[in-house]
């Protein structure tokens, strides 16, 4: 059976729990709350262990979940078994084995797989068999006409009246990013004091996401927002800020994508380096749609041209070159890291 992620609480509400859940889509803020959910319920109806499987690459052991299926707990009766799936594409053999598991559900493990993408491709003989047996929770990216829609009813759920016009406004400060605006409404909860919300008041109490910080720039260049981070960095420089002051963060989190893509290039297991990392699981998302958009090769060179950029907001240009614009060098590699043509061209 398939759920909308708002529809979930009250389904699990109503029912055992399933053999098996699927939870999949572009959205990390709707994916981890989706299987939060799951995971709360399972504690609570008697499932005290939990193990996690990442099938993250081609040296993932399908036989080591195939077996668990079949062995029984170390500490509890009843067992939650977490598939993390990061592509949605488990292969044939992974496909086999999940497909098996919901042929004959043994009576004492949930089988819980979230994915981080989703589309019509993804699906095959296994996601059926969750759906059959279980249920699939598809959490679809939260389109811009959307947002005031999914701010309000996130507002009412905690208890937040807010106007028309107040909505709007917090609309405009999250700029589309959820975990961001999920953090605004948690704090409005707190701060409204049960009256309604004007536009004044929302102004008043949210922070303004238009005052861009460089971890927000960044993120926008890797997902792939050319025209956000460009503005984004208008908005840092208008504020006065420094190029210098910047690059720090973004030579960082270039040389962490550029570890990264040498570890998928070489079929590596990307998981692993997710941890050693230190990159929380409702991050990787972003992290694999800029590495879906350049090769390993090209990450390199764009940690090469961050240091040009900073040389260049520092005074140090080399013999031969002429002074530039640092703030418009640094406006290129952000847009060069979100947009594969503009990347193409500076090649």
């Amino acid at each position: 059976m398939e759920l909308k992620p708002d529809r979930l609480a009250a389904q699990l509400a109503a029912e055992p729990l399933r053999p098996a859940y699927l939870v999949a889509g572009p959205e990390p803020l709707l994916v981890l709350e989706a299987a939060d959910l799951i995971r709360a319920r399972a504690r609570e109806t008697g499932f005290g262990e939990r193990e996690v499987f990442d099938a993250d690459g081609r040296d993932f052991d399908w036989n080591a979940l195939d077996a668990s299926f079949r062995s029984p707990g170390l500490f509890s009766a009843q067992r939650l078994i977490e598939l993390r799936l990061p592509t949605g594409k488990p292969g044939k053999e992974g496909a086999d084995v999940v497909a098996g598991y919901c042929a004959q559900p043994p009576g004492d493990i949930v089988l819980l797989v979230t994915a981080g993408d989703w589309s019509r491709q993804h699906g095959g003989k296994w996601s059926e068999a969750i759906a059959k047996c279980g249920h699939f929770v598809q959490a679809p990216q939260v389109r811009p006409h959307e947002l005031e829609g999914w701010l309000e009813a996130r507002l009412r759920q905690r208890g937040v009246r807010a106007e028309r016009d107040a909505v709007q406004r917090l609309a405009e400060r999250v700029q589309g990013n959820l975990l961001a605006a999920a953090q605004e409404v948690d704090k409005l909860a707190l701060l409204a004091d049960g009256a309604p919300l004007d536009a004044a008041r929302m102004e008043s109490l949210v922070a303004d996401a238009a005052r861009f910080d460089v971890f927000r720039l960044v993120d926008a260049a890797l997902n792939g927002q050319a025209a956000q981070a460009s503005r984004m960095l208008a908005g840092l420089r208008g504020e006065g800020g420094a190029v210098p002051a910047l690059m720090g963060m973004v030579a960082m989190e270039l040389n962490r994508v550029a570890a990264l893509a040498r570890v998928q290039a070489r079929g590596g297991n990307l998981a692993a380096e997710f941890k050693a990392q230190r990159v929380w699981d409702s991050k990787q998302a972003v992290y694999r749609r800029a590495l879906s958009r350049h090769p390993a090769p090209r990450w390199e060179g764009f940690v090469a041209m961050a240091g040009g950029v900073d040389r260049i907001a520092k005074g140090r240009v080399r013999v031969g070159e002429e002074p530039a614009d640092a703030w418009l060098a640094l406006e290129r590699l952000l847009v060069a890291v979100a947009e594969p043509k503009a990347a193409a061209l500076l090649a």
